[in-house]
Parts: structure tokens; sequence; C-alpha cells
């Protein structure tokens, strides 16, 4: 397992499709994790299936570490199943190591190597590495081959440990907090980088993020972990939906007076407003649901769900099959 460190849109291909009734590339039932008296995972339940970049979002403390330390194998659960590319994490071997790529918060110390020559070294550790002159093309680096790390720009560095994290061929990549720190531009082509892999070479991603645009950008699917528990999983529509958030509809009466309302069918109330007015309303705009609205709706819920009752907003096992 290549263990790396912290370093964003053109047009891509659909995400793989894994034949039918293909396992899981992630998958956990009741896992739960406890320390002392504490439980910080209280009966997580989640699918990741081969090929989608996967979001895992929630606030400090929600237990997101944890859950991704024991899917890494790093960290030993209390209880509950867990499998990853069909194995058990905490009885791992190598060979199982070698199909994990890991690029972690804080990026690794190989400032005094040449990029190239890092790469060659690293490709040693595997059986089927990546060519790291093509490497160096798909992370965009193959100017940067011969200079050290020590001399590149902090999105170039976080490019590096990409490139340390994919070398292997990873069929599962781990990504926590991948853009901290980067300007909009290093930001969005990483994140083109990132759905790269996913898409057209089928890698399957597991992103977790303080950035909620990051997450509403990149993700197919995205899971919300709030107080140890999946309180919903699916897409940012879907989610919207189970939260009930409200769209927000503002225009200019004919008189000239602002108008806003919140409605759960904005396309109605334009219909019933366009009807009224006999023609076109002026400056009329319908803000719909972000993800930030649905992730805020979901958190100041925190604490009013009682210890034996997983949510009113159904995760589905985070499968993406919950009842709306």
């Amino acid at each position: 397992m290549t263990t790396t460190a912290r370093p964003e849109t053109s047009t891509m291909t659909t995400t793989p499709t894994a034949p039918a009734g293909a396992p899981p590339v992630v998958e956990t039932r009741g896992l739960r994790m406890s320390y002392g008296s504490r439980d910080v995972l209280r009966g997580v339940d989640l699918d990741i299936r081969r090929g989608e970049i996967f979001a895992l979002l929630g606030p400090n403390g929600a237990g997101k570490t944890t859950t991704v330390e024991i899917l890494e194998g790093f960290r030993e659960r209390s209880a509950g199943e867990v499998r990853v590319l069909g194995t058990d994490p905490a009885r791992a071997d190598d060979a199982w190591r070698g199909r994990v790529g890991l690029v972690l918060q804080s990026w690794r110390d190989h400032r005094r190597w040449q990029v190239a020559e890092l790469l060659t070294h690293f490709a040693t550790y595997y059986a089927d590495p990546r060519d790291p002159a093509e490497l160096l093309e798909l992370v965009g680096l193959t100017q940067q081959a011969r200079q050290r790390v020590d001399q590149l720009s902090g999105g170039q560095r976080r490019r590096v440990d990409v490139a340390l994290g994919i070398v292997g061929r990873p069929e599962l990549l781990f990504l926590d907090e991948p853009t901290t720190g980067f300007d909009p531009e290093a930001r969005r082509d990483f994140h083109d980088l990132v759905e790269r892999l996913a898409r057209e070479e089928g890698v399957t991603i597991l992103l977790t993020t303080h950035d909620l645009a990051e997450a509403e950008r990149l993700a197919d699917r995205i899971a919300m972990l709030v107080d140890g528990r999946i309180r919903a999983c699916g897409t940012p529509t879907e989610l919207a939906r189970r939260a009930a958030a409200q769209a927000e509809v503002r225009w200019t009466t004919a008189d000239g007076s602002p108008r806003r309302e919140h409605t759960a069918d904005p396309s109605g109330l334009v219909w019933e407003l366009h009807r009224e007015a006999a023609g076109p309303i002026a400056d009329l705009e319908v803000r719909r649901p972000t993800l930030e609205d649905t992730y805020l709706h979901m958190v100041h819920q925190r604490g009013q769900v009682d210890d034996e009752q997983h949510t009113d907003f159904p995760a589905g096992s985070a499968t993406g099959e919950a009842a709306a």
C-alpha cells in the first residue's frame, strides 16, 4: 500500500459499470468503534461500488477518520463486518495492500528526490507498476520530471502525492482532504485528474473533505456521517429531497416590490406567478437547495436522534437505494 500525502473539470466519460451482481468494493455492516466508554461509530453501513467517486462528509468528531482508518487496515474495529476488495482489512496481506492507494492529509517528505527518480523508485515495490513517464504525463508533471520535490509548488507536490498513490495501479484510492490550501486553478486541475482516474480507468475513490462544493462537484454519491452514524446517502439531489430542503424563489412584483418565498415545489410556484401576471415575471430567480443546505440541515439535527433510532432520513445501507 502506498502511503502518500495531501496535494481538480473536463468532459469525462461515464463511470464504468460494474458487472451485474458484482460485490461492492467497500462494504460495512454494523461497524462500531469505541474508545473506552465513548462510542465513535455506532453501526455504520456502507456499500461503495466499483468505479465510483464516493464522498464521506461529516463535522469534526463525527467518526470520518476512524472509519477510513478501519477501511485502510490501520485501526481495529470494536464490532461489525468490514470487507474491502473482498477482504477484511484487519487481516489483509501485502498483496491486498498493493491493490490500495492512499493520499493522506499531510504531505510526505521526499523533498530531496527528483520527481522522476522518486516515482521510479516507488514503482520497484509493485509487480505491475505504471510506467513513470506515463504517470508523469497523467498527473501533469512531465515538465517537472527533473525538478526536486522541494522546488515544486504546493499543487505540484500534491500531484506527486497522487502519483505515488496510484503508481501501483490501485483498484481503490483513498483521498483525505486532498485540496486544502489549493488555489482555484490547482483545485480544478486536481478535480480533472480525480475524474479521469474514476471515469477512464475505473478506479474506485473514497473522498473525505470539508469542502462541500468539492464533494458536490466530484462525487457520484455522498454519505453524511453525524454522531457516528450514516444519516443519509445518495446523490446531492436525493439528499436534498430526503432532507426536505426547500427552494427559494425570488421575484419583483408589478409595483416594484421585491418578494421571496421558500417552497418544496418551485416549478409550481413559478407557474402560478406567470398565470397571475399573465406574462413574464421581473427579476425571477429560483435558488434550489445546495449540498451545503442539506449538510447543515442534517448536522443541526444531531443530538435529536434517539440512540436506538438511526434517522428520519433513510440511509439505505448507503447503497443509494433508500426510500426517499
